[in-house]
Parts: structure tokens; C-alpha cells; sequence
């Protein structure tokens, strides 16, 4: 694994709790694994939103606050580099518009790019296109 800056979506992190995905979750393990090992994984303000909305309500089974805490504890909160800022909805406002991508997409490649990311880790967009020298990258394919 690359210790390349990257941020991960908020799939990947859905994906490591996904039984009926086991190759994707293996790879979105991995993945998660070396974010944290490495160092040079990051998320957003955003992703831990959707994720704790996606773990309370759309898991199978859904987490408990306690399991949440946890998650947050060892999982979350270490790769939390981007929080919302007027400059980060400005950026996305500009990426939205100029790329016709939705609004929560562009958030999430604004983040990247704040965070200097080489690397989105992503399934929602298309695998290898550019904004600058950010590269998406679909890890599922």
C-alpha cells in the first residue's frame, strides 16, 4: 500500500461492515487499515455524518451508540481532517458548477482537495477522472 495522501469515501467505511460484499469488504478493510496504519488517510466532517446516519438506520443491523462511540473512538475521529468551512462550500459551490456534479459529491472532492489527497477513494464517480491532481479511483473494480 501506498502511504499516498488519501481520502476515503464514505462507502469504503460502509463496505467494511458489508457480509454480503465480502470482497469489498476485505478491500475497504484494507484500505481502512492503512488510512490509519499509514497515516495518510482522511475523511470529512460529511463522511462521519453519513456514516453514523448509514450505521443507525440502514445496516441490517443497526449499531448501537455505544458500538458508534467505539467506532468513532478508533476509526473516525483519527482520520477527521476536514471540518466545514466557508471556504470548503465555496470550493464545492465552484466544483459543482463547473464539473455539473451533485452537491454532496463536490463536498467530498472539495475535502479531498483541501486535504491535498492524490487519491478519492471512491465508487460514486467516475474511476480515473482528474480535478486537478486529485485522481478518483474506484477500489472495487
Amino acid at each position: 500500500m501506498s502511504a499516498t495522501r488519501h481520502f476515503l469515501d464514505t462507502n469504503v467505511l460502509i463496505y467494511t461492515f458489508d457480509l454480503t460484499a465480502p470482497r469489498k469488504a476485505s478491500r475497504a478493510t484494507e484500505l481502512v487499515h492503512n488510512a490509519l496504519d499509514s497515516g495518510s488517510g482522511i475523511i470529512s466532517y460529511q463522511v462521519v455524518h453519513e456514516f453514523i446516519s448509514v450505521a443507525r438506520g440502514l445496516f441490517p443491523s443497526s449499531m448501537n451508540f455505544q458500538e458508534i462511540e467505539k467506532y468513532w473512538g478508533k476509526t473516525l475521529r483519527p482520520l477527521l481532517t476536514i471540518h466545514s468551512s466557508p471556504v470548503l462550500f465555496t470550493r464545492a459551490l465552484g466544483i459543482c458548477q463547473a464539473h455539473q456534479i451533485a452537491w454532496y459529491d463536490s463536498l467530498i472532492i472539495a475535502a479531498a482537495l483541501q486535504g491535498n489527497c492524490k487519491i478519492l477513494y471512491t465508487e460514486d464517480l467516475q474511476h480515473g477522472r482528474r480535478f486537478g491532481d486529485l485522481v478518483v479511483e474506484n477500489p472495487f473494480l
